[in-house]
């Protein structure tokens, strides 16, 4: 089995795609015509999207994310924290927490997109020796 794709119930897909190509580089896969599902490529999975208006139609209720109490965070590596941190914030994320040292030897910084997504940004996890 492989894991396929997470989705973000989001207010408005095509701006919460828009924000994690501006601020994390993620490149589009497709937006569906209706605006209310779409995908980003993130490597071997797939980061969706959609509307919680159309999981309301379909018999769900998604309750909107919020950074100071999350369920779940999505976590980007990079070899660089505090430059992605910038990039973030730049394109309109929350800085959560700055980047720290961790003391297994990671780097991590918190940021929340307009969602309310909790994003961590930080740099992989070295295996212990």
């Amino acid at each position: 089995m492989n894991f396929g794709y997470t989705i973000l119930y989001v207010e408005d897909v095509p701006a919460s795609m828009s924000f994690y190509e501006s601020a994390f580089g993620l490149q589009r896969r497709f937006l569906h015509e209706s605006g209310d599902f779409g995908e980003l490529e993130t490597g071997a999975t797939a980061l969706a999207f959609s509307s919680r208006r159309l999981m309301r139609e379909l018999g769900k209720h998604p309750s909107k994310a919020t950074a100071n109490a999350p369920c779940f965070e999505i976590a980007f590596t990079t070899a660089d924290v505090p430059a992605a941190v910038a990039r973030a914030v730049a394109a309109g994320a929350n800085l959560v927490q700055a980047p720290e040292d961790m003391p297994w030897g990671q780097t991590v910084a918190y940021v929340a997109d307009a969602d309310g997504f909790l994003v961590e940004l930080c740099t992989p996890v070295q295996p212990q020796q």
